[in-house]
Order: structure tokens, then sequence, then C-alpha cells
């Protein structure tokens, strides 16, 4: 079985926000499959399809590795079998960046992913959301809770379906 992770924060206002693309492209993958999400299970919204097990932590981005921890100890998944998505305001906007492994980069959702399961090694699909013009205006952290503009909104059906892609090659 392989555990695919998507980092983001729960509430609506953080819907279309750079820190969710990780829930965007796992909500993307459901809607194109027709599959609903599951009410919460270990503090994370989730759903089966065929050997991939799909969940959206609930518990914030900072704090993802809670419901990481538990899926992939109750499922009895390898670290391997892990991919964790997730944005990378360092990388171009819709960049890809596929890693078996590595240190957290200061994503602190991948942070609390290594904490939590006690090491690095396990594979992460980062995808690029950096804007320098206006990520210097606002700051890190507004820039990762703001909106995408509306250029980078039309560039998302075809930057997730590339995302869905990815996934399923992993």
């Amino acid at each position: 079985m392989q555990l695919i992770v998507g980092l983001g924060n729960p509430e609506n206002k953080y819907n279309f926000t750079r820190h969710n693309f990780g829930f965007l492209a796992l909500d993307f993958y459901a809607k194109t499959k027709h599959i609903d999400w599951q009410k919460p299970k270990f503090d994370a919204l989730w759903f089966k399809d065929g050997d991939r097990l799909f969940i959206k932590p609930q518990t914030y981005y900072n704090n993802s590795g809670q419901a990481v921890q538990a899926f992939a100890h109750f499922y009895k998944i390898p670290l391997q079998n892990i991919l964790v998505v997730c944005d990378d305001f360092d990388l171009p906007f819709g960049t890809l960046r596929y890693r078996a492994k590595g240190s957290s980069g200061g994503n602190n959702g991948l942070k609390s992913i290594s904490e939590h399961l006690g090491t690095t090694e396990f594979p992460r699909l980062r995808i690029g959301s950096n804007n320098p013009e206006i990520r210097q205006k606002v700051g890190d952290i507004d820039f990762v809770l703001g909106k995408f503009t509306p250029e980078e909104k039309a560039q998302l059906p075809q930057l997730l379906s590339t995302i869905v892609a990815k996934i399923l090659e992993n």
C-alpha cells in the first residue's frame, strides 16, 4: 500500500492559497476519479483508490506529522511508500521536484512529518509556488497563505494534471 499525503490547512479561507497546493492536488485527483473524501480518521480526511491511500491532515500544515504517523503506523506503510505533496516557495511557480528523501528545506509540514516519523527517509513531491515580486512585497508568511494570482490560477488545470500523473508514476 502507498500513502499519498497532501499538505495544506483545513479552513475554507485557505482554499487556493500557495500553502494548500498539496490539498489542491489531491482534491483534483479525487475529482478526476469521482471519489469522495471520507469522514476524518486519525485527524485527516481520506480516501482509498486501489492500493493508494490519500490523506489531507486536518491538524494544520505545521502539525501534519501527527496524521501521517497514525496512518503509516496503523496501515504498516513502509517509509518508501509514503509520498508527501507540498508547496515550495523557493522553486519557480509550477516547477515540480521529486526527491526520494532529504531535508525539510525549511518546510514546516515536512519538519513535522520528519519529527513524527523519526526520519527524513520518505519521498516528497514539491510544487513550486514562488512569485518573487509578490513574495518580496508581503513577506514569506503572507505569501504562502496568499491566494494565487489570476495568471497562476489559469495555469492550475494543466499543472494539477501533471502532478496527478507524477503521483501515479511513483
